[in-house]
């Protein structure tokens, strides 16, 4: 029923930027915090940053300053703008949809694939 769809990744230089979105559809998108999480080949899955239904916003350390997560409830899209970028940013990124109750389930896309090089 709920589906994610990541877009707009793709291959970026060292210090360029990249927008990323997540469509949302089959959930009350505006009731849920959303996160970007990202994997690099090898490493396992680690939050980027994630907003909460209020809009307040937090993201991992690495990222800090150069990332900006944000939503749009009308359009139940979530957004990752991504500048600086660096080769270490390199990795599948993936939307969740927060759960909000222990029993609800964890919904993720795709994934859409950034490299950042030379």
């Amino acid at each position: 029923q709920v589906q994610l769809v990541e877009s707009g990744g793709g291959l970026v230089q060292p210090g360029g930027s990249l927008r990323l979105s997540c469509a949302a559809s089959g959930t009350i998108f505006s009731r849920y915090a959303m996160g970007w999480y990202r994997q690099e080949t090898g490493k396992q899955r680690e939050l980027v940053a994630i907003i909460d239904s209020g809009g307040n916003t937090n993201y991992a350390d690495s990222v800090k300053g150069r990332f900006t997560i944000s939503r749009d409830n009308a359009k139940n899209t979530v957004y990752l703008q991504m500048n600086s970028l660096k080769s270490e940013d390199t990795a599948v990124y993936y939307c969740k949809q927060e759960p909000r109750r222990d029993w609800e389930f964890d919904y993720w896309g795709q994934g859409t694939q950034v490299t950042v090089s030379s």
